[in-house]
């Protein structure tokens, strides 16, 4: 079981993060924006199991013709003539008069900030998440078996059972498990490990408005997921890709895949994750081999000084 975000319908409200705090009682993990967006979260973290990004791009979406070059349109200075201009009105004045909604603004509708030179942006909002990845490198490296893989196919952390060491908080190639200040025990999605045992789908999911975060078994969610995919390029969104749902790449196919509309490096995703612990058998040989190649040296070193 797993999950498929659709991106292309995200459209940034959030009832996922408080969904999944809520249902898991995670603390709460801070308001502070940062200064680049309406992301008041910026990242996964042992307090956040579920974050929307918000990017914005100076772009239209695909299949639009803006049909006008807007290159030199200034939306800083736009927004410091607010109120300055029968075209530019000022706050609170989204709708204007009947008699004097400008060329273009249809009467008692919202007015374009400049008919003639508006720019074209578009947000790119994803609600990223543990991706319980088919070969987890945080299982590998786990010392004391707090990290298992449930009968679900997804990965889990006994917090009872952690012991703080933090083995698997590098070992992630995603970056996504992280340890609490407070006690040094690491946390993570659980993909609401407790609601699957009863036959419920995970709170993030049940929240979601607009079904952006889709959960079911992961065949059927990938047949729907290329569907989607050839929806949107028929549509001439040529950008749209899946990331994460190949049992071929890096980390065996992840159990939380995504469609998303730009480059994995736009949404903070690695491009090509492979599981960490992949060389680790090579490794062990090697260390292997070269132990009993001292082990040999020093017993022949011994037959020697005995003649």
């Amino acid at each position: 079981m797993g999950f498929f975000t659709d991106t292309s319908v995200c459209i940034g409200c959030k009832a996922c993060e408080v969904a999944c705090k809520e249902w898991n009682a995670v603390p709460e993990d801070g308001l502070e924006l940062t200064g680049m967006s309406y992301d008041n979260t910026q990242g996964l973290g042992a307090d956040t199991w579920r974050h929307v990004a918000f990017i914005e791009q100076r772009k239209p979406l695909g299949g639009q013709e803006p049909g006008v070059d807007h290159s030199g349109f200034d939306v800083f200075d736009a927004a410091r003539n607010l109120g300055t201009s029968s075209s530019s009105p000022g706050p609170g004045s989204t709708a204007p008069a009947p008699q004097s909604a400008p060329a273009g603004a249809p009467s008692g509708e919202i007015s374009p900030l400049s008919p003639d030179g508006r720019t074209e942006l578009r947000w790119l909002m994803a609600s990223d998440v543990c991706k319980h990845c088919t070969h987890a490198a945080c299982l590998d490296v786990c010392p004391t078996g707090s990290l298992f893989r449930t009968e679900f196919g997804t990965v889990v952390v006994q917090e009872d059972i952690c012991n703080g060491c933090g083995y698997c908080v590098p070992a992630c190639p995603y970056g996504v498990i992280d340890q609490r200040k407070e006690d040094g025990r690491v946390w993570k999605c659980t993909l609401c490990y407790d609601r699957l045992g009863v036959g419920m789908e995970p709170a993030c999911a049940k929240a979601c408005p607009t079904e952006s975060i889709q959960f079911g078994p992961l065949d059927e969610l990938r047949e729907r997921a290329a569907a989607r995919v050839a929806q949107l390029h028929a549509a001439g969104v040529a950008d749209a890709r899946l990331y994460g749902e190949s049992p071929e790449d890096g980390v065996g196919g992840d159990g939380a895949f995504f469609l998303l509309l730009d480059e994995p490096e736009v949404y903070g995703l690695p491009p090509d994750p492979v599981v960490t612990t992949r060389d680790l058998p090579a490794m062990w040989k090697q260390a292997a081999t070269a132990a009993v190649a001292l082990a040999a040296l020093g017993v022949a070193s011994f037959v020697r000084r005995t003649r």
